[in-house]
């Protein structure tokens, strides 16, 4: 199987939306921060392992305490994927934090930054 197979591209899909699921409604352990989203996820093509790339609004200690509680958890949220989905694997999970969105969000700021400064010398 391909890398960007259309297996591959609805199991990362459906993946994603059940892991969504399991971390807003099953998982009670107070590190997780209640805004936490999962980005993106990639699933190895023999879906042997999987990434998931995980978005948590909040400062640098939320978001290790959110990886630590996740990374606990990571048995219980296996069963429930196995659970949920009818795969003959379950992946098992690495969460890796996504910085993506803080990023985008410094550089917005940084081109607005810049802009104004250009409207100001324009008047």
């Amino acid at each position: 199987m391909r890398k960007n197979s259309i297996k591959n591209t609805r199991v990362n899909g459906e993946v994603q939306r059940e892991l969504s699921n399991i971390i807003r409604g099953g998982i009670k352990d107070p590190r997780v921060a209640p805004m936490t989203s999962v980005v993106a996820v990639e699933v190895a093509p023999d879906l042997k392992t999987c990434k998931a790339y995980i978005s948590v609004f909040g400062d640098e200690k939320m978001q290790a305490d959110t990886i630590k509680g996740l990374q606990s958890a990571e048995g219980f949220i296996r069963r429930e994927l196995a659970r949920t989905l009818n795969m003959r694997n379950t992946p098992q999970i690495t969460f890796v934090m996504d910085q993506s969105i803080a990023y985008g969000v410094a550089m917005s700021k940084k081109i607005d930054d810049v802009t104004k400064d250009l409207k100001d010398e324009d008047k």
